[in-house]
């Protein structure tokens, strides 16, 4: 078990809002848990389906790289419309979600989201979500878990 490059935040309930600017980056760290920690996320049909959510109609925010794990996703997202806050771009999709999934399970009411700071490493973060299912005990490599992809090839610096 590797040593993890960056401590997860330890706000034990989601902050409001994400202060966007429109000089530097606007990227977004996010943790969206199943309701009840249930474990049917995994699946190769779900990840089809946010997949193809994010990438065809819940484009308000661009998802890049994504992971998903039994009981929870993570993602890296970037504001698209600043119309649109980051909660309601969440509740768009997850809506998206269980209306065309209704026989999977449920998303908690909202997520988890930390803006990246400057002097934060969008890889860094990655490469500590990645190592996820290898922690959890379900690969020996992060490589072996199928259940990760990036939607939109933006730019992070």
């Amino acid at each position: 078990m590797s040593a993890a490059p960056f401590q997860e935040p330890g706000r034990r309930s989601p902050a409001k809002g994400v202060h966007r600017t429109t000089g530097g980056a606007n990227w977004v760290f996010l943790t969206v848990c199943t309701r009840g920690r249930e474990r049917w996320l995994a699946q190769a049909s779900v990840q089809r389906a946010l997949h193809n959510i994010w990438e065809n109609s819940a484009k308000a925010w661009l998802v890049s790289d994504y992971l998903l794990m039994p009981d929870h996703l993570h993602l890296f997202c970037a504001p698209h419309d600043l119309q649109f806050s980051v909660e309601r771009w969440i509740a768009f999709w997850k809506d998206r979600f269980a209306k065309t999934h209704p026989d999977t399970g449920t998303f908690q009411q909202s997520g988890f989201h930390h803006r990246l700071r400057d002097d934060e490493s969008y890889a860094q973060k990655w490469i500590y979500v990645r190592e996820n299912p290898v922690r959890a005990g379900f690969v020996k490599q992060p490589d072996e878990w199928p259940y990760f992809g990036r939607v939109h090839a933006i730019h992070y610096g």
